[in-house]
């Protein structure tokens, strides 16, 4: 580039407050690009640029060249025929419909075909239709009384005390306990009343009733934070009615498992379960988090928390009689129809993962079902997607945080006003039965099971592996406790339900516009990018994200949607004014900007995940070639065989854990495996290789049905027709050669870069750990060594917490690392096969064998 051709641009970028909103509330449906002049900039123009006189110019520019690039296609017949790409609006994926193979009969139910043309309903948009009053003052009290008319279903009942305190549990432990203390000779035998007091003390730390005035009132003050700090807030209209026929079903309450981006999804989803009418539900809450002060204002707004004597199951009276009074007052919650709602996930991690306090109120939940008191429960996985999360936990390199307390939340409050988060949507999978799912899962157990460290020690230590009928053993709930009391195949079923809802949360949740510029900002241009070039490579991958059925929730024009994305990534990128009137795009290289953009990337991972798992797949056959290749041949002469690339894909997918595969316990990994090549043959990054002497590749179905021919097995028709003999000849692919592949691979691979660079890192680790030491230090160290090697290459996107627990977590697994109890924690130990440099080595070599880089 020459001297003087490259400018700093100084950017006042929009805020949210801005014709921008009438924009972005355009029905997601309709998205336009209207035609403007075209207008270009003057090479050593030297006024300074503002984001209306540089980003929105170019983009006029381009958008009119690229309408006449896509105006018309030219065919052989003479016959012009307009391009119709899917984020035009002439396709958007319904996203949400449960497991047909786990629950048939819920998947046939609460939905119909009309549903997804229902459109999107704006929570933010109150007016003085949502009242029963009309006129000038109303207009301007309309908040508050559309909020005193929203319905608020019946607490439990004025008798939940002491229907509690007569339960059948609590009274077991009382029985146990009072013949001891008299066995005992003890005089300090409790006295009913002294009982009484115990159990309701325990209550008070669960739960409390509903404050009407509070919640209103919260309701109120909620509804104009949400304004000031958000675009929009959407919700699916046909999602809605699912919901809403579920609720329906007699006796029957329902229980919202929902994913988790930061603290302010306790407060934003019962409130947009209020407000449609849905009642207030019951939310999960953890007991250390906040302060006691800051619980006593969320219980009054619905909130339930595990008891300290319940969360981690300790010995003794008070954990038996906590864990007794927790599983009655679930079980009169769901007798009462009341809805309750669990997050499965973290919001610290960026990646979607399972939280032990979620196991906990699943394993609730499971045993009032498995106990009678209900006859049922209602499912409802929930997706939550923001443009910018109003959290700052993800950019902490410490999971570790102080307990929340009521001025640290208004003190937020207050800095969330000066901020532009974007835009908010929810969605609703398809609800389906507990019951069902329970019945079905039992007849799905696979006896096929293999640890982790017998499925991939014979591969790292340079042994013949056997992955092909074998699954990962890897059924249980992470972190689960004992406050349910559950058996071994009972915790098996939590987590495999667990997962099975946060797949669909996951997979039911859209994708913003935030996520998709950090994506191509982080893992496609690196190093910067013309916005001309960008804003082609935006829409590019919203075609991709739709073509894989998974909606977006934005809409509206094109330059619009680029310069709104760009204004709420300004801390984590830099423009330039080109002299060829263009602008320059380019990620800061510090650490904040680069976690900032790997945690609003990480929404691209699982709609990519299949063809990710591939990308890596294929760069760990061409390392292994790459000795025996000189560079004019690569990739061009690569000739890739079936076999060969389903081991190592099935390699990878034992070694990432389910929860970030998001792989369904329905399906097995072999399975999985299959549609990962067939997911690359799709998307075109793989080309079946023919050979002339063979019959085509794409002939298969001779092949597939002649094992199956009976008589083929009778000694008689031994020598038939020829017409029918076993074809067992080899599969061969290439990579192809297209122009946008070798792009489209290095952005696909590097999707899963983040966490198996980590994996390698961790591996290199082992020559520095101190092992065997407590879990925690060696955690910390690890974090350090992280973010050491972050700061020499500018790979932040690695020295997060969440992936160094994860690599601690797969060490385990693996059989790298061994834990024992000690006196303060668990304590790490290395094992034997790895005390040595050379298996330390290898293992090393075998993670960091599927990373680009």
């Amino acid at each position: 580039m020459p001297a003087g051709a490259l400018s700093s641009v100084s950017l006042k970028l929009p805020s949210a407050h801005c014709p921008l909103r009438t924009l972005l509330l355009v029905p997601p449906g309709h998205w336009s690009k209207e035609p403007a002049p075209t207008c270009a900039l003057r090479s050593g123009q030297a006024m300074a640029l503002t984001q209306r006189d540089s980003v929105a110019r170019v983009l006029l520019a381009e958008e009119k060249l690229l309408q006449r690039k896509m105006k018309t296609w030219p065919l052989g017949f003479g016959v012009k025929l307009e391009i119709v790409t899917p984020f035009l609006g002439k396709y958007r994926p319904f996203m949400g419909r449960c497991c047909q193979t786990c629950t048939p009969k819920s998947w046939q139910s609460s939905f119909h075909k009309h549903l997804p043309s229902l459109g999107f309903h704006n929570v933010l948009q109150v007016t003085e239709e949502n009242t029963r009053y009309r006129g000038w003052l109303v207009r301007r009290l309309c908040y508050f009384l559309a909020i005193l008319e929203w319905k608020v279903e019946s607490d439990t009942q004025q008798d939940l005390q002491e229907r509690i305190f007569c339960s059948k549990r609590v009274q077991d432990v009382m029985s146990l306990e009072a013949p001891q203390a008299r066995g005992a000779g003890s005089i300090l035998s409790k006295s009913r009343a002294q009982w009484r007091s115990e159990v309701l003390s325990i209550l008070g730390q669960i739960q409390s009733p509903l404050s009407l005035f509070i919640l209103r009132l919260c309701s109120w003050a909620l509804l104009r934070l949400l304004n000031h700090m958000f675009l929009n807030v959407l919700l699916h209209k046909g999602q809605l009615e699912m919901v809403r026929r579920a609720a329906q079903t007699p006796d029957v309450p329902l229980v919202f498992l929902s994913t988790r981006k930061s603290q302010l999804d306790g407060l934003l989803l019962p409130f947009l379960l209020f407000s449609q009418g849905l009642g207030v539900p019951r939310v999960t809450w953890e007991y250390q988090t906040f302060t006691p002060s800051l619980r006593a204002v969320l219980s009054w707004l619905g909130g339930v928390f595990l008891p300290p004597g319940a969360e981690h199951a300790p010995d003794g009276e008070r954990g038996a009689l906590s864990r007794a009074v927790l599983t009655s007052y679930i079980e009169e919650l769901l007798k009462s129809r009341q809805h309750l709602v669990i997050f499965l996930e973290d919001p610290v991690s960026g990646e979607p993962r399972l939280s032990a306090p979620g196991g906990e109120w699943l394993a609730l939940v499971l045993g009032a079902v498995r106990a009678g008191a209900v006859p049922d429960v209602m499912l409802v996985p929930v997706g939550i997607a923001y443009d910018v999360a109003p959290s700052a936990s993800h950019r902490g390199l410490s999971g570790s945080a102080q307990p929340l307390g009521l001025w640290s939340c208004l003190l937020a409050v207050r800095r969330a006003l000066g901020r532009e988060f974007g835009c908010v949507r929810m969605d609703f999978a398809q609800p389906f039965s507990l019951q069902e799912y329970t019945a079905n899962s039992l007849f799905r157990q696979s006896c096929s099971q293999k640890s982790l460290d017998k499925l991939l020690l014979p591969i790292i230590l340079g042994k013949s592996p056997d992955l092909l009928d074998w699954e990962k053993s890897e059924e249980w709930y992470p972190g689960l406790g004992t406050a349910a009391e559950l058996k071994a195949d009972e915790r098996r079923l939590v987590g495999r339900l667990g997962l099975h809802s946060l797949s669909a949360g996951v997979s039911c949740s859209a994708v913003m516009a935030v996520a998709i510029m950090s994506a191509l900002l982080l893992h496609k241009h690196r190093e910067g990018v013309s916005l001309s070039r960008l804003m082609s490579d935006f829409s590019w991958l919203v075609e991709e994200t739709l073509l894989r059925n998974r909606d977006v929730g934005f809409s509206g024009r094109l330059r619009d949607l680029v310069v709104h994305a760009l204004s709420l990534l300004r801390g984590c990128v830099s423009l330039h004014r080109l002299s060829c009137g263009d602008v320059l795009v380019a990620p800061r290289e510090t650490e904040a900007a680069v976690r900032e953009l790997s945690w609003h990337s990480a929404a691209l991972l699982p709609v990519f995940m299949c063809e990710a798992v591939g990308a890596c797949a294929i760069n760990s056959l061409l390392v292994e070639m790459l000795p025996f290749l000189s560079p004019a041949e690569l990739p061009a002469a690569v000739v890739l065989s079936q076999e060969e690339l389903l081991l190592k894909t099935l390699t990878l997918l034992q070694l990432l854990p389910r929860d970030v595969l998001l792989l369904q316990p329905c399906q097995s990994v072999s399975c999985y495996g299959q549609e990962v090549l067939d997911k690359l043959i799709q998307c075109g990054l793989l080309v079946a290789e023919e050979t002339p002497s063979e019959r085509p590749v794409c002939d298969t179905a001779r092949r597939r049905f002649s094992q199956k021919l009976l008589w083929k097995e009778m000694e008689d028709f031994n020598d038939s027709d020829s017409d029918y003999e076993e074809d067992t000849g080899k599969r061969y692919f290439k990579i192809s050669q297209l122009d946008n592949c070798p792009d489209f691979f290095l952005f696909l691979s590097s999707l899963l870069g983040p966490l198996l660079k980590t994996f390698e890192r961790a591996a290199a680790f082992l020559v520095e750990s101190g092992c065997p030491e407590l879990e925690l230090e060696y955690v910390e160290k690890l974090q350090r060594f992280l973010v050491r090697k972050a700061r020499e290459d500018g790979s932040f996107e690695c020295a997060n917490r969440s992936l160094a627990l994860s690599s601690i977590r797969t060490f385990k697994e693996l059989g790298v690392l061994k834990e024992q109890p000690g006196p303060v924690g668990p304590i790490l130990h290395l094992s034997e096969t790895f005390s040595t440099k050379e298996n330390q080595e290898r293992l090393e070599k075998f993670m960091g064998q599927f990373t680009s880089s």
